[in-house]
This record gives structure tokens, sequence and C-alpha cells, in this order.
């Protein structure tokens, strides 16, 4: 799996032909957002290489992520007749990218994909390491298949479209890489808050490149998350279920940086990490507009839903701790007092009561 990080699309050929990527016909699949914005611009490189190049758009939103969804893309690959020699783009966020790489992985028992992630979020999390899913009974990507694209072309330049939300929603999964893989990153994070937040063009590709590097190296060691990748789950067995409970009406970023501030109390009170340690970690989240607090939290619910977390192996939770910033791992005996222990820590409810 390789990934580029380039300036524009106008290099998509030349990297197509370097990673031997080649077909009749590509499907560049996007959302009803991304397809307006750089549809056309992909659309028209892509002609100089593929004989016919189609469109297909899903509705925008994690709502539309299911299987109903993805039938009707099955129908867009059949009409076109696409076979198994064929190319995917998946052309999007988080949600386009599942949905497109799920297809990819099933369509004819598998073709050929390749990301084009125009979000934060996608660029340096979940266009990386061939994960792909739809979310199925209200279980955020329960159905799904480890399919690792041909490659994964980033162009940061499309963050200038995001809104100040989507754009701290991917911070929150840039502030996890690194929290679990690199405490120079976190150190460089803090040096580069107002350039960050001024998306200076040559920063933002630093960015980029620096947390899509943490999670393509884990990725290459585990490809299937057998072992260290669970790592990057850092944040999302609480963030999984908090996003749950409140219906996806908050960012899956914020979400996760919810559930990293409760991985680092429950990591401050093993004795791992300093009470300093831990609220630098907060200052950090709230200089990149993510919230470190959250209102209407059913603790014991959020706890019960952590139970049926994917993440979940022989009865109990696998829950990623840090034993420093720049160095995460797995525990598998994080109690449930624990878990509501720091439930309590991000609740604003309980500390306005404790104020």
């Amino acid at each position: 799996m390789s990934l580029y990080v380039c300036d524009s699309y106008e290099k998509l050929p030349a990297i197509l032909k370097k990673e031997g990527v080649s077909g009749t016909r590509a499907m560049v699949v996007g959302d009803t957002n991304t397809l307006s914005l750089y549809g056309e611009d992909v659309a028209n490189v892509l002609a100089s290489v593929f004989t016919s190049v189609h469109r297909y758009a899903f509705p925008a939103g994690e709502e539309h992520k299911n299987l109903t969804s993805i039938e009707e893309l099955y129908r867009a690959l059949l009409v076109a007749s696409f076979d198994r020699h064929d190319v995917i783009f998946a052309l999007g966020g988080g949600v386009v990218g599942d949905m497109a790489g799920f297809a990819a992985a099933t369509y004819m028992r598998g073709i050929r994909y390749v990301q084009l992630p125009t979000t934060l979020l996608a660029q340096v999390d979940s266009s990386i390491g061939g994960k792909t899913g739809v979310d199925f009974e209200g279980y955020k990507n329960m159905v799904g298949a480890f399919h690792m694209p041909a490659f994964i072309y980033t162009v940061p330049g499309t963050l200038a479209t995001l809104d100040r939300v989507q754009f701290s929603s991917g911070m929150g999964e840039v502030i996890k890489s690194a929290l679990l893989g690199s405490e120079d990153f976190f150190e460089w994070l803090l040096g580069n808050i107002y350039e960050i937040d001024e998306r200076e063009p040559e920063v933002i590709m630093e960015m980029v490149r620096r947390t899509a590097s943490i999670k393509e190296r884990i990725v290459k060691e585990d490809p299937t998350e057998k072992g260290i990748r669970a790592v990057l789950n850092l944040g999302h067995t609480l963030g999984h279920a908090i996003e749950k409970f409140l219906e996806f009406r908050l960012p899956h970023g914020h979400c996760v940086a919810l559930g990293c501030v409760a991985a680092a109390k429950i990591s401050e009170g093993r004795g791992l990490l300093s009470t300093e340690e831990l609220f630098e970690i907060r200052d950090v989240l709230v200089a990149f507009d993510l919230p470190i607090l959250v209102d209407g939290l059913d603790k014991e619910a959020v706890v019960a839903l952590t139970k049926a977390d994917k993440k979940m192996q022989g009865g109990q939770i696998r829950f990623v701790l840090l034993k420093k910033i720049g160095k995460a791992f797995v525990a598998k005996d994080v109690t449930d007092a624990e878990l509501f222990d720091a439930l309590k820590f991000i609740c604003a409810e309980d500390i306005l009561v404790e104020g």
C-alpha cells in the first residue's frame, strides 16, 4: 500500500502507471458534495487513462452508510459493465471511502480501488489500512471487510473547503495518532497551533504526511489487526459508544477526542501518566476546537454499549491506554469502575456538580 501526498490531481495518471493500475473503465464514487466539488476534475484527469469514466454519488451523510446504498452502487457497476479488471476511485471522506471500499471488496469477489480522500479525517486515518464497511442496526462499521486500496492519493488542498467542525473532527484523529505513536509529533503540533488553525499549506502538508505515516507504519506491521494495529483504536472504544448513544449527532473526531481524554484519565489513575500530562492532553484538544466535556450522557448506557464493540475479545474489552505520550498499549483488564470514573471526568454535569 503506497501513500502519495500531492498538490493536485494532475499527477494521478503518472501514479497509476507507476503502481501498475489500469483498466477499461473507471468509476469515480463520491457523495453529492464531493462529486460536485471535485468529480469533474478527477474524471477529466482519468479520461487520459481509461476508455470510459463513470461517476456515482451517494447521498451525503452517515445515515446513508448502509447495505441499501451499497446495493445501489452494485447496480451502477453492473449497468456500466464493470468487471474485475476495472477500477473504483473513492473520492470523499471516511463514509465514501468505507462504502466504495466495501463495494470494491465484494463486487465480483473483489476489484481494485484507489482512495482519493478529501477530508482531514479521511486523509490521516480512514483511507489508510484497508478497513471497509457499513453501519448495521445502529452499530458503526459492523459489516465490512479488509480490502487494501491499490494506493492512496491525497490532495491536502481539498481541506480548504472544510468547515471548522469538519476540520476539528479530523484533528481529533491527528492528535490521537500523535498520542499513540510519536511524542515528537505531539510537540510539533503544540508548536504549530496557529499555522494549523490558519491552514497554512506547507504546514498542513507536513501534518498530513506525519499523521498518515504513523498509521501506515503500524498497518504495514499488522495489516489485519491481529496485534499492534489495535493501538490505533485509542479513544475509539468509549468514543464509538458515545457516538452511538448520541445517535451520531457529535462528529466522529469529537467523540474520539472525548475517548482519548477518558483513556488518558484511566492511564493517569493507573500511575502511567502524570496529572500534568493528562491536563496537557486536554489543553491541546481545546486548542484545536475539540471537546473535553460532553452533556447528556447516561454513563450506564454508554458502558453497556462498549460491550457490543467489535473490539471485544472473549467477553473482555480491549481498551487502549497510554504508557506515556507517544506510546500506547492494549489493556484487557479495564474495569467497569474505571470506565465510570473516566466518563465522570468528561461529563459536564458531573464537573458542574463537583464545582
